[in-house]
C-alpha cells in the first residue's frame, strides 16, 4: 500500500522500490482497500531485500517495526523512519485504517523530501 500511495502521490518527485526481507505478493485484502481510493496495486510485488544495493538508496523506509530485522546498511542510509504500523496481515479488518494511516506517512514523507531538496 505504501508503494502505491508512494508512486501516485509522488509521481515526478520521488523513485519507489518496494522489498520485503523475502520476496511476496500483495495480498488480495490490500488490492481492494487501494482500489477504493483510485490505486491499482494488483501488479505490485515484494522482491527481497537481498535482491537490492544499498548504496543505491537515499531514503528506507520500514513497515510494521520492522526495521529491527533489517541489515546495518540498510539502517544507515541518508534517510531512515521505522513506520510503527498494526500489520493487517494479523487482522484483515484493519486494512482500511492502516491503508488511511500510511497514507498520511507518504504525504508527509514526500512533503519532507521536497522541502529538503528545494532547501539544498
Amino acid at each position: 500500500m505504501a508503494e502505491g500511495f508512494a508512486k501516485t502521490l509522488g509521481q515526478g518527485k520521488i523513485l519507489v522500490t518496494s522489498s520485503g526481507l523475502e520476496a511476496s505478493s500483495v495480498r488480495p485484502e490490500a488490492i481492494v482497500v487501494m482500489q477504493e481510493v483510485g490505486i491499482d496495486i494488483s501488479d505490485q510485488t515484494s522482491n527481497a531485500l537481498s535482491e537490492f544495493e544499498p548504496t543505491a538508496f537515499d531514503v528506507v523506509i520500514s513497515l510494521c517495526g520492522c526495521g529491527v530485522s533489517l541489515p546495518a546498511e540498510w539502517l544507515n542510509r541518508s534517510y531512515f523512519e521505522d513506520w510503527q504500523l498494526d500489520d493487517p496481515a494479523e487482522q484483515p479488518d484493519i486494512f482500511p485504517r492502516v491503508r488511511d494511516e500510511i497514507k498520511v506517512r507518504v504525504e508527509a514523507l514526500i512533503d519532507r523530501l521536497s522541502a529538503e531538496e528545494t532547501s539544498v
